[in-house]
């Protein structure tokens, strides 16, 4: 049986820059009302909205546009004002405009200032007294020709309109879109698509700061530098690179970004970081970058949790994690990905997964790429081979959403110094840190075992 999942599609620019994000919906269509003739989209629609709210969503829609498909009975009950309209985008289908009421309910909200989008919009007289109304128009590239879409673009260009050609499944649809003039495009093949390797070292600079801050301190917190270290992929690889060469001789090998630190030693961890901070001084996030950066973040927290939940994973929660922060890596640092791990010593296991999906957790992998794409019925089948019960993992998809939306946050916003004074350190559940004494202790103690 189908589970219920709930997924953020990318809204893409030509220039590969994500204007937006589609909430994208599938599940059984249980009713959420007694009325028996409310259809299922209705059901499904409700199910969704439901979700968020009971998930505390609004934390998530926040700092991106999302477009949320509202129907005639959630516009009726003024849902669209649970949500911030600076992050609302109300999306409608071609049944909400010819009821006459839903017509109304969306003007209204237009004039409140939200921003609406119409799907599959068609220049007949149906639509005209919305015309005034609409920021996006949405169409589809499966079903319109090069000339309806040629058309529709240049005519809703004149109104001030964006247009954005969803269901965009191959290249050429992309290029026919992008030749045609879309503002957005939207499908699976966008929500896959990555620009060129965006840049040799793209380390997020304002964590360079964080990070020194944190291991000056007389006592440093070995959990909050690895917590640093852990969201960005390119430091992560270069730290395991560093720790695991012929230097340091190791009679186990670092696999995680824990042992690397612990092996490293707080002295020359400060000197590495320190040496990054020199060479990387003058650069800045490319516009490529970013997305690189935040989606093996999502990634490695989305494959973390999930190997909680599935069955016979020869890899560690740790080893999970790298499994999907280094997924992008190959974009991150030019060069080809099985040149990249053979450089350091991640679990053959997960080597198998990132280079040919083989193996459980290959599976895992294609699970996560999966729910990123809103491919449903793949999702299921691969969710059912782990073991992992299909009712849980869109509450896991938006905790771990949540979670790296707070962290990009505080990573791409720098501590500000006042009076030239080191800033302290945010107050929030402080934790004991840990002594380089009982880091030593924890290394021994590991290499014993």
């Amino acid at each position: 049986m189908s589970g219920k999942y709930i997924v953020r599609q990318p809204i893409k620019d030509a220039a590969g820059n994500t204007i937006g994000n589609e909430i994208l919906y599938h599940g059984a269509n249980q009713a959420f009302s007694s009325d028996s003739s409310t259809s299922s989209a209705e059901f499904a629609a409700a199910n969704t909205i439901y979700s968020f709210l009971t998930q505390n969503s609004p934390k998530v829609l926040k700092g991106t546009l999302n477009f949320m498909t509202f129907t005639t009975m959630l516009l009726m009950k003024k849902t669209p004002r649970l949500f911030d309209k600076g992050d609302l985008v109300i999306q409608i289908d071609d049944a909400v405009i010819i009821h006459p009421l839903s017509m109304h309910l969306v003007q209204q909200f237009a004039r409140e200032g939200y921003r609406i989008a119409v799907n599959e919009f068609q220049f007949t007289p149906r639509y005209l007294s919305l015309l005034d109304d609409i920021h996006f128009i949405k169409i589809n590239a499966q079903h319109a020709s090069e000339v309806t879409i040629r058309n529709t673009v240049e005519i809703a260009h004149s109104m001030n309109i964006k247009c954005i050609v969803t269901h965009i499944d191959d290249e050429k649809l992309y290029q026919r879109a992008v030749a045609l003039g879309a503002d957005g495009l939207e499908g699976p093949y966008v929500a896959a698509k990555m620009t060129t390797q965006a840049h040799s070292s793209a380390y997020i600079q304002s964590n360079f700061f964080r990070l020194m801050v944190a291991v000056t301190r007389d006592e440093p917190n070995v959990e909050e530098i690895e917590q640093m270290i852990a969201a960005d992929a390119s430091l992560s690889y270069g730290l395991l690179k560093m720790v695991n060469s012929a230097y340091f001789a190791l009679r186990h090998r670092a696999t995680t970004i824990t042992q690397a630190i612990m092996t490293l030693g707080l002295g020359q961890l400060k000197q590495w970081i320190y040496l990054l901070s020199a060479s990387n001084a003058e650069n800045e996030i490319e516009p490529g970058s970013e997305e690189f950066l935040k989606r093996s973040f999502m990634r490695a927290n989305f494959c973390s949790e999930l190997i909680g939940y599935a069955k016979n994973m020869p890899i560690s929660k740790a080893e999970a994690y790298l499994l999907g922060m280094f997924s992008t890596l190959n974009y991150l640092i030019d060069a080809p990905m099985e040149e990249l791990l053979s450089e350091v010593p991640v679990a053959d296991e997960v080597k198998a997964a990132l280079l040919r999906h083989e193996g459980r957790c290959g599976k895992l992998y294609d699970l996560v790429l999966s729910y990123e794409a809103a491919d449903w019925e793949k999702i299921t089948v691969l969710a059912e081979e782990l073991g992992i019960p299909d009712n849980m993992m869109t509450s896991v998809y938006f905790i771990c959403m949540e979670n790296v939306n707070t962290l990009w946050e505080q990573l791409t916003h720098p501590y500000q110094r006042e009076g030239g004074a080191d800033p302290e350190p945010e107050p929030e559940q402080p934790r004991k840190p840990m002594t380089v004494a009982e880091m030593e202790a924890t290394l021994e103690a590991q290499e014993n075992q």
